[in-house]
């Protein structure tokens, strides 16, 4: 999790204008020498609610969708100083963070939602993003997270849902808006935010990003890296709209490897003067001077709509992106308490090492999608319908490419590492390639029908197309005569995928509901990689079918205190079949395992007064893997890892005149590692990432008109912690120190 720098865009003269006008013009008389600063104040802070999701699949107000949607607005995120996607999700439960498997660290943004991984299934403007990176907040205008089956929104892969970025675009009026923040561990960051209307239609709006810092409490970890988004727009406020935007990232960081967990909480090792071993220090750094991650990533978006009547619209869609990926990477292996022949002994913990491995990660992502959908409000059989239809093209590429290594990678001193130690070290490109492709063509069609005042049914189907290409190169290369060889390994499989949904819409009263839903999704092999499998056991051999997920949630959302305040609560249950386990008898690879992931989740957003602002929520669940079995000893896996049974989240702000204090607190609990029924936790390697809270704390005032000044403290207590561990538990990623950013944001 990076924590690179903090901003936040200040008002827009436009928005002001337009609350002024909005004030009637009696109360402007009586209180005429204060409504104007309060106005002034509350546009500078903006509102944490969004009544409404940016994804037409979606035609009902949230209050009326039968299903949990949470929207995190720009206002929301700027308060918190949040730059990356990461520091936006922390105002949902429910989503944790995966580090990688063994000596691996994964790349990029790498959440996980109810017991699956969310890393394919986050999108932007409703397209699939692909991609290793870690994505900025300095182009969204909101963060939506879906949560639940979501196989008739999306297609494929969508077990537990997923994260829909909708990107700023231009609109009528002039703004221009900028931030510099800088901050502890020399935190540099700036952006700007210009819209300039062309015409009485048209308008063009630039966001752009600059920054360079280092990350809180680790030495030898920097970020740095520019962003770029163009938007224009045509035909506003008239029938027929045309949007070109673009969006270009560049990221240089040195990547993390993460610190050995020795001595943390619940640490074990045989050896017993290891197990009473102090911890490493936490800024230690245990890669090499030339570790390095570069990021490109490039996107172009072309949207058309045309209403073809005033109760329906017609739009298109058209994109084309491209990622690269290029990192080195130093990983971290086991710990070396006892070599006599290498001089390591128990008895000096000097000696101690660790072993590492060297890590080439050359990838590219390759997206092309055409969209085209229509809504419409129509009455039919006397019922009023909403209805939401569409179909997609998609082509999807990944290339992964290897590359020649020479020499070898030395341990590290555990305690006191040398970042100049022998290392191996990468050549070009050796004509390797780990590689695939999907094509999808999809048809979709929702429909909310109101029955009457009280009662409506929404339901929705999705029929996707789908044909997947892997074809792996390996390069040998003979020691001997230095010849090499290349064997191709091509695997196919195509299926067709059928996901649905329906729901039920009780209004008790105007302002609220109580509703009832089932939703399914399939993942079909080689769903999060494009990367088929010949190997009996593997979930991505293409003999398999499909995994099939089903989602039943009992909900009910309220609008209260004259509707400026959002509150949900849901009950539900996710449950994946199909999973691929082994029989404990004969060995045989079969599809009989489940994952079944229920709770409760409840949370609320907006004001609880003109000056009050929360958003919140917790979410309790209960994970269970039924009939998995990885070998013959008898003890199945009964839980699913890194799922926590209890997450809460929790950000309020009040303003008092120009001052506005906010604060903070997050809570995760245990996270097990080990899931296998019948284990000695006690002789496990970190078993659990134990519990913890992060408390933070903003304060905000407003210098002029134009100008306000932000400090955020995060951690405010310096809480100590684990925020993620790889899977072998030798490896930790710990929670950033207590850290400060002040921002200075400006209207000109």
């Amino acid at each position: 999790m990076s924590q690179i720098n903090r901003f936040k865009h200040n008002k827009s003269a436009q928005l002001l204008a337009l609350l002024t006008a909005a004030t009637p013009v009696g109360a402007l008389a009586q209180q005429d020498t204060v409504l104007p600063q309060v106005t002034v104040e509350e546009a500078a802070q903006g509102t944490f609610k969004v009544d409404e999701s940016a994804n037409p699949m979606f035609s009902q107000p949230l209050v009326n969708t039968p299903k949990t949607v949470q929207i995190i607005s720009k206002e929301t995120i700027q308060e918190q100083g949040g730059i990356s996607l990461t520091d936006a999700l922390r105002n949902t439960p429910g989503i944790t963070l995966q580090l990688g498997e063994g000596g691996n660290t994964a790349a990029g943004d790498t959440f996980q939602l109810r017991g699956f991984s969310l890393q394919n299934n986050i999108f932007v403007d409703g397209i699939r993003d692909l991609g290793a990176i870690s994505r900025d907040t300095f182009n969204l205008e909101q963060v939506e997270v879906v949560k639940g089956a979501s196989g008739s929104e999306i297609g494929r892969g969508a077990s537990s849902g997923f994260i829909n970025l909708i990107s700023k675009q231009a609109h009528l009026g002039d703004t221009n808006l900028g931030s510099i923040t800088l901050g502890t561990a020399d935190q540099k960051r700036a952006t700007i935010d210009m819209n300039r209307q062309l015409s009485e239609t048209s308008a063009f709006r630039v966001n752009g990003l600059v920054q360079d810092s280092g990350v809180d409490g680790r030495n030898g970890i920097d970020n740095s890296g520019e962003g770029l988004a163009f938007s224009y727009a045509g035909g506003l406020g008239t029938g027929t709209r045309f949007n070109l935007f673009t969006q270009h990232i560049r990221q240089n960081n040195k990547p993390d490897g993460g610190i050995p967990t020795i001595g943390l909480e619940g640490f074990f090792n045989a050896n017993a003067q290891a197990r009473a071993a102090a911890r490493v220090n936490p800024e230690n750094f245990y890669g090499e001077a030339n570790d390095f991650e570069k990021v490109d990533a490039d996107m172009v978006t072309a949207k058309f709509e045309h209403d073809l009547s005033p109760n329906t619209t017609l739009r298109n869609i058209t994109r084309m992106g491209k990622t690269k990926m290029d990192r080195v990477l130093t990983g971290l292996g086991a710990l070396v308490v006892d070599d006599v022949a290498l001089g390591i002994t128990p008895a000096d913990p000097s000696t101690w090492t660790v072993t590492r491995s060297r890590q080439r990660v050359d990838r590219e992502n390759t997206i092309l999608a055409n969209q085209t959908s229509v809504n419409s409000t129509l009455n039919l059989g006397g019922l009023e319908h909403d209805l939401a239809a569409g179909v997609e093209l998609l082509y999807e590429k990944e290339a992964n490419y290897t590359h020649s290594s020479t020499g070898t990678t030395t341990n590290a001193n555990l305690y006191n590492p040398n970042p100049n130690d022998p290392m191996a070290q990468f050549g070009g490109r050796n004509g390797g390639e780990a590689g695939g492709e999907v094509t999808t063509l999809s048809a979709y069609v929702f429909d909310t029908i109101k029955l009457n005042d009280k009662f409506s049914i929404n339901g929705g189907a999705r029929i996707d197309q789908y044909s997947v290409d892997t074809n792996n190169i390996t390069a040998t290369t003979d020691p001997v005569t230095n010849v090499t060889t290349f064997t191709t390994t091509p695997l196919e499989d195509s299926d067709r995928l059928f996901s649905w949904s329906v729901g039920a819409v009780y209004k008790p009263a105007e302002n609220g509901s109580i509703y009832t839903a089932y939703s399914t999704a399939e993942t079909p092999p080689a769903s999060s990689n494009f990367q088929l499998s010949g190997t009996a056991t593997n979930t991505n051999n293409p003999a398999f079918s499909p995994q099939e997920t089903e989602n039943i949630e009992l909900g009910t959302k309220w609008e209260l205190l004259n509707k400026q305040l959002n509150v949900s609560a849901a009950l539900f249950r996710n449950e994946n079949d199909k999973q691929v386990s082994l029989d404990p008898v004969t060995l045989l690879p079969l599809q009989f395992g489940k994952t079944r992931v229920q709770g409760l989740e409840v949370s609320a957003v907006g004001q609880l007064n003109r000056f009050w602002q929360v958003i919140g929520g917790f979410a309790k669940t209960s994970t269970k893997q039924i009939d998995q079995f990885a070998t013959n000893n008898g003890n199945p896996t009964d839980g699913v890892r890194f799922s926590p049974d209890l997450t809460a989240t929790l950000w309020t702000s009040y303003q008092l005149d120009k001052l506005t204090l906010g604060g903070g607190a997050r809570y995760v609990d245990e996270q097990k590692r080990v899931i296998t029924t019948g284990t000695n936790l006690a002789t496990q390697n970190m078993p659990v990432i134990p519990s913890y809270w992060v408390a933070d704390a903003m304060a905000s005032y407003q210098l002029t008109k134009d100008v306000s000044v932000r400090l955020n403290i995060y951690n405010l207590f310096d809480e100590d912690y684990i925020a993620t561990l790889n899977n072998n538990g030798n490896r930790a990623s710990l929670g950033e120190p207590r850290s400060v950013s002040v921002t200075v944001s400006m209207a000109f």
